[in-house]
């Protein structure tokens, strides 16, 4: 942590860093004085949906609504995402909407963070991500590799070329039952592990690594043994499991907010489906504690919330629920600074406040090692040299 310094920004980049607070040097410099804030780099959540957001028609709108209408829902999701201080995001499973928005930003014709998306999420027949649980027969009755349904090892090739194919930055699998899939288990594993070493081999040769969403045991195992880079949620890791994890240096991305929000949204009437309410209610408080003793016993912790499990804009609740776990703030916000850059390649150029960086930079009123819920009112937002929120 540095005090008195002044950070000079050219083009999309941090040009240097100066001793003291500098004079600008010619008319046109624009001096913006945040000697009374804290200043940070952008902030990057790995795991999100640009797409959508939580409310109690959203399993109907898997039929009512249009492409048109999730892109353009999830241009205003971005733009509030960005908002709050996440100047990069990695999406873990949507559609072809969240490429196409991606290269919006990036050809800056959308105010959004920086997106590095899975696109379509894989699952097994009737797995967390299979897009036709719930539906009656005839609706796609039987999808396969290209809508990111896998059986067997060579759908598990296909399916990840396919992705790529697409326009995906990495592979999300559903390494296990979901809270939110209309399916019976949260926890059962979907996979085999020759599935998944086929599926990261695969996604190794095409340059990717892979995310795996898991809350039962026996899924995380199969997909740390199978060659995954990240853990989603991790809810019912054992002890055994966080050995393996250091073992093959495996991320844990907790998702505390999500698991917090969907055992209150399933306190209300009718506002998850039947089968849904029993699984919130057991596995949503469980994830906290457990990341708790994942911190504790070493496993590397990397930031990600789930956004719109819960409302996107709020992502920065995480970090009071990180520290409410025992986690340091300034360890919190290295797992959504340097450690997530680390993880997206990106390490040499985002995540910290160098010369040569991108121009990520925020601020907030306080200093967050001392009050970390100033972490959720981000008070300036620039992205690659551009001032978005002042």
């Amino acid at each position: 942590m540095l005090t008195n310094k002044t950070i000079i920004v050219s083009g999309q980049k941090i040009l240097a860093i100066e001793d003291g607070y500098s004079l600008p040097k010619t008319e046109q410099d624009v001096v913006v004085d945040l000697k009374s804030k804290t200043v940070m780099p952008g902030l990057i959540d790995l795991h999100v949906h640009i797409e959508g957001e939580t409310n109690p028609r959203a399993y109907l709108e898997k039929y009512t609504l249009n492409d048109a209408d999730v892109a353009f829902n999830a241009q205003h999701y971005a733009k509030v995402t960005l908002m709050s201080g996440f100047t990069t995001v990695r999406d873990l499973g949507g559609s072809g909407v969240n490429v196409a928005l991606r290269n919006a930003v990036n050809a800056g014709k959308v105010d959004g963070p920086r997106i590095f998306t899975a696109e379509k999420s894989l699952a097994t027949t009737g797995g967390h991500a299979d897009p036709t649980n719930g539906a009656k027969k005839g609706l796609l009755e039987s999808p396969g590799p290209e809508e990111g349904v896998v059986n067997g090892v060579e759908d598990a090739k296909k399916a990840v070329r396919q992705r790529y194919k697409n326009g995906a930055d990495w592979i999300k699998i559903t390494a296990t039952g979901g809270v939110l899939s209309v399916a019976k288990s949260g926890l059962n594993p979907q996979f085999t592990v020759e599935e998944i070493r086929a599926i990261c081999q695969t996604a190794k040769d095409y340059g990717m690594d892979v995310a795996a969403h898991a809350h039962g045991d026996e899924g995380m195992q199969r997909a740390i043994l199978g060659g995954v880079k990240t853990i989603e949620h991790g809810t019912m890791m054992s002890e055994e499991t966080m050995a393996l994890m250091k073992k093959h240096d495996v991320y844990l991305v907790p998702t505390i907010t999500a698991g917090k929000s969907v055992s209150d949204k399933a306190k209300i009437p009718n506002y998850y489906p039947e089968v849904i309410v029993g699984k919130a209610l057991d596995i949503g408080p469980k994830i906290q504690e457990m990341f708790g003793r994942a911190y504790k016993s070493g496993v590397g912790i990397a930031f990600g919330t789930d956004a719109a499990v819960f409302a996107h804009g709020e992502n920065a609740k995480e970090f009071g629920y990180m520290v409410e776990a025992g986690m340091p703030a300034m360890k919190a916000i290295q797992s959504a600074t340097v450690t997530n850059a680390m993880l997206l390649k990106m390490e040499a150029q985002l995540g910290q406040l160098q010369a040569g960086y991108l121009a990520d930079i925020v601020a907030t009123n306080d200093d967050p090692t001392v009050n970390i819920d100033t972490m959720t009112e981000v008070i300036f937002v620039m992205k690659d040299g551009k001032i978005y929120k002042n």
